[in-house]
């Protein structure tokens, strides 16, 4: 990855930087970024794309353990299905042009969201994705697609319930720790970080058991426009914080 002089001549404040072992972004803007420039969203989503390619270069760079991607989410089924194919075929050519590459790069590509109903295509490159990926040790990169967290934590109550029923735990074995062990990120250390870019302020549905106590930054940016100058940006933020997790101040 090529870094221009100006971040360059930021290594002194890159190593003073807290790193954050897992970041989650909502990758927002990419119709906007694409209306502003008289351009169709598809170039937007187009440009969407690069900017993915520069955060996995960045977050293995900077060493960070794992990156969420908030992709395709459950309501974004609601958009016309033009746009969902386009968004579908560039996944398609992500995959052919990239997973190689990411293999190489030691990193360990998982999939999240519902797969039951989605087409056996789909279903077929998201298993490739994972099988090749499966032994890889370094970054974590998780994507979630056809992702909803109401729905996540809705089907890790049935599989619990449904162990209650059969009598393979009680009720009273219920905890924070069981949930946590049948949500889809389940022996991935939660969020620290939580970036939304484009100027929205919430969360869209995006990891919200796991992100009780992330830092939650929002950029002005849309995400085609997501580079190393914003990476950053939301680094220092993150990094003047003061993360308690319900105590006092440090």
């Amino acid at each position: 990855m090529s870094t221009n002089p100006a971040i360059a001549s930021l290594q002194p404040e890159r190593q003073a930087l807290k790193i954050p072992d897992h970041i989650g972004v909502i990758m927002d803007g990419n119709g906007r970024w694409a209306n502003a420039r008289g351009l169709r969203r598809s170039e937007g989503h187009r440009a969407g794309v690069q900017a993915v390619r520069r955060i996995v270069e960045l977050c293995i760079s900077y060493k960070v353990r794992c990156l969420t991607l908030f992709s395709f989410s459950s309501e974004n089924w609601r958009r016309p299905p033009d746009e969902i194919n386009f968004i579908f075929g560039l996944l398609r050519r992500f995959v052919s042009s990239d997973l190689n590459r990411l293999v190489a790069a030691n990193v360990r590509i998982r999939i999240i969201g519902e797969r039951a109903g989605l087409e056996s295509g789909l279903r077929a490159i998201i298993e490739e994705v994972e099988a090749k990926s499966a032994a890889n040790t370094g970054l974590d990169l998780v994507v979630a697609f056809n992702y909803g967290a109401k729905a996540e934590i809705v089907s890790a109550v049935r599989q619990i319930a449904g162990k209650v029923a059969t009598g393979e735990i009680s009720p009273d074995e219920i905890d924070e720790a069981l949930l946590d062990g049948h949500i889809y990120t389940h022996g991935l250390p939660d969020p620290d970080l939580i970036v939304r870019t484009s100027g929205e302020m919430r969360l869209s549905n995006f990891l919200l058991w796991q992100s009780a106590y992330a830092e939650l930054v929002f950029v002005e940016e849309a995400w085609p426009d997501f580079d190393e100058a914003v990476f950053l940006k939301v680094l220092r933020t993150y990094s003047e914080r003061d993360r308690r997790f319900g105590g006092i101040a440090s």
